[in-house]
């Protein structure tokens, strides 16, 4: 048996999440009996057993944290594949334009290089319509997954290409972005260590993979809390060059003397056909 139902992977990736088959249930909107028989006749025909159910819970075995992986892509495929091809003939969004993209970025990150950007495409013969998804911390790789999104501005090293095509558009360097009347505000330049071990004003802490990392500093969801968490004198941050555009007077932004790169990248899904979208890289990449 070598082909799965989307049915099948959305009921094994909601019990696989939950371990639970109540909240699994719940989850899927149907009744918990003929859920786990359903899961009972996926191990059947796969040969596998894909969980561990025993009076302290449900666990996963290792064939079944395979498929959970493989699952997840697996659904964010179809689930794409549904969202481009709607969007590319204009099912979405009736009225308006057909082969539109959406490219996602992060909200208030290299500001000129996408206004220089959007101009050139728009000036293009047959320019798509682009609408512009801003997105949190971390989002463009989900958006560009689930096909949300057509093509993204990314960050490394604070974005993963992994799965894309990418070109490089530009590298910048570093800076601290404190209160403007911390004493580290009156330096020319800083150092990492000088900001990292500064014990009255401990670096905001943004989500990674759902979770915040080990710290002292406050936990940010957005850079508008940033921004004020950072004007309050409770944060400092360390951001790409660019970020200079949102800053309020509040701030000093003090450039980092050791601080690896910031390079912007234009990532795309490596299966894309679309025209409009190759369009749209080409003119990236002759900025």
């Amino acid at each position: 048996m070598d082909t799965l139902e989307t049915r099948e992977l959305r009921y094994f990736v909601a019990v696989a999440e939950e371990l639970h088959f109540g909240r699994a249930a719940e989850r899927l909107g149907i009744a918990q009996p003929p859920l786990s028989r359903a899961i009972q006749q996926l191990e059947r025909r796969l040969g596998v057993s894909l969980l561990d159910r025993n009076r302290r819970g449900v666990s996963l075995t290792g064939a079944g944290e395979v498929l959970l992986y493989e699952g997840r892509a697996a659904l964010h495929a179809t689930t794409a594949a549904a969202r481009r091809t709607r969007r590319a003939g204009g099912a979405d969004h009736p009225g308006g334009a057909r082969d539109r993209l959406v490219l996602a970025v992060k909200a208030a990150a290299s500001q000129e290089l996408l206004r220089k950007l959007l101009d050139a495409y728009a000036a293009q013969p047959d320019a798509a319509e682009i609408e512009v998804l801003p997105c949190g911390i971390g989002e463009q790789e989900i958006l560009l997954r689930d096909g949300r999104a057509d093509v993204a501005l990314m960050q490394t090293p604070f974005n993963s290409l992994a799965g894309f095509d990418s070109e490089e558009l530009l590298t910048e360097g570093r800076i601290a972005v404190l209160p403007a009347g911390h004493p580290l505000a009156t330096h020319k330049t800083l150092s990492l260590a000088d900001v990292t071990d500064a014990p009255d004003l401990p670096l905001a802490r943004w989500p990674r993979d759902g979770a915040y990392p080990p710290g002292p500093g406050p936990e940010v969801r957005d850079q508008t809390q940033l921004a004020q968490l950072i004007a309050l004198g409770r944060t400092a941050a360390i951001c790409p060059e660019s970020s200079r555009a949102w800053l309020w007077v509040e701030h000093t932004a003090v450039p980092l003397t050791d601080a690896p790169p910031v390079i912007t990248h234009i990532a795309w899904p490596p299966h894309s056909r679309s025209r409009a979208l190759a369009q749209l890289i080409r003119t990236a990449t002759e900025l």
